[in-house]
């Protein structure tokens, strides 16, 4: 059994819609994700590539039930997430993390290091009403930090004294606090500069192996796809046209446009 399941997952927007007297005349629809079906395997990495506009980060919000589907189904480790409780919910989301891109605006500019980290454990520990100690909470800060490749001194410092390559750190061992089972990579390297960029996948590469990890990796970057991945997924126009081994998207694409992505992307060293 996978460790997620989507069948059939569309998610429509309405563009022209008023919110006081719903649709208005000439409304058109617009389908984000249209009829998406796929699996991601335990301690994988699932590519999903395409250009803007196609859909991926809609279809990771969706998994993560960040936003509701139209209709269609997601399952996690068999669980049907979208009959799931408010309570099921917050159990399951301890498994469930997402790395955003922009590591300038995911971290909240008033907290300090320390408490933007621990922020989910204090979140999840109070839900369940267990008692973790601030003393133990404090060592798993630094633990995380250690992991990520920051010193435990910057603890008490925050977000804008970092670079952009530091804060997408402070974001993933956020995402990592829970350790999770799944990880949604949202762009995570597209707001960086090349070198730093691939200092973060390589980082990540690490995690899941420290870690034992399952990702999707959300990016229109195809070689950054392909040094990373597993599988690759390729949407276009809120579909999915093509799955495969990394090696055989690569190597020998079967849609059109994966042919495009292929010819258009020059070769970056990660």
């Amino acid at each position: 059994m996978a460790l997620v399941e989507v069948r059939n997952l569309v998610k429509i927007y309405s563009q022209g819609e008023s919110p006081l007297s719903g649709k208005l005349k000439g409304a058109t629809e617009v389908r984000a994700v249209d009829d998406v079906s796929l699996d991601i395997h335990a301690g994988e990495t699932l590519g999903l590539v395409g250009e803007s506009g196609s859909g991926k980060t809609t279809l990771g919000r969706l998994i993560l039930r960040l936003i509701e589907p139209t209709s269609g189904s997601i399952r996690f480790e068999g669980r049907d997430l979208l009959t799931a409780s408010r309570r099921e919910m917050g159990r399951l989301r301890r498994d469930m993390q997402i790395i955003f891109q922009d590591p300038f605006a995911s971290l909240d500019p008033r907290f300090r290091v320390e408490e933007i980290i621990a922020e989910p454990l204090l979140i999840h520990r109070n839900s369940q009403g267990a008692r973790t100690s601030k003393d133990a909470i404090g060592a798993q800060v630094l633990e995380l930090l250690r992991a990520v490749g920051l010193d435990g001194s910057i603890r008490r410092r925050f977000p804008h004294e970092f670079s952009g390559g530091q804060r997408q750190r402070i974001g993933i061992a956020r995402a990592l606090a829970l350790r999770p089972k799944l990880m949604v990579a949202d762009e995570p390297v597209s707001a960086l500069d090349v070198s730093v960029g691939a200092q973060i996948v390589n980082l990540l590469a690490q995690l899941q192996r420290d870690f034992g990890l399952t990702y999707l990796f959300i990016s229109h970057s195809m070689p950054v796809v392909r040094y990373l991945s597993t599988r690759i997924a390729v949407m276009y126009r809120g579909k999915i046209v093509e799955v495969g081994s990394t090696r055989q998207i690569t190597e020998s694409p079967q849609h059109p446009y994966t042919a495009a992505l292929l010819e258009a992307t020059p070769e970056v060293t990660v």
